[in-house]
């Protein structure tokens, strides 16, 4: 009685790892592949990147900016100092995204 509930877990856990210790092999040289898929993606890639993210990120950037300079000014007229620690953060990286396209692809080799 005790071996007729014991053996068909014992059969599931075997059979178990029989399948999931099945070695996959790749058919060829993977990194081939992916160079090969790198070098035609390649020029879609860094147009994508130019036309479309660099924008999406410097309107952001800009829109933070102006909101930061709002507050600036309403916390001048409402304490009577200025505190540009955060506006000039935000037009630095608003320079460096604005500029990054021009450098960006020889660092990373395109």
């Amino acid at each position: 009685m005790k071996w007729k509930k014991i053996l068909p877990i014992v059969l599931t856990v075997m059979v178990m790892i029989t399948f999931c210790s099945l070695t996959a092999f790749a058919g060829g040289e993977v990194a081939n592949a992916v160079e090969n898929t790198w070098n035609a993606a390649k020029g879609q890639i860094r147009t994508i990147v130019d036309n479309v993210v660099f924008p999406v990120i410097d309107v952001i950037l800009a829109i933070l900016l102006f909101v930061k300079l709002g507050m600036l000014y309403s916390d001048y007229r409402k304490h009577g100092q200025m505190e540009w620690t955060a506006p000039a953060i935000l037009f630095g990286c608003l320079i460096f995204t604005l500029t990054a396209p021009l450098y960006l692809w020889s660092i990373v080799g395109m």
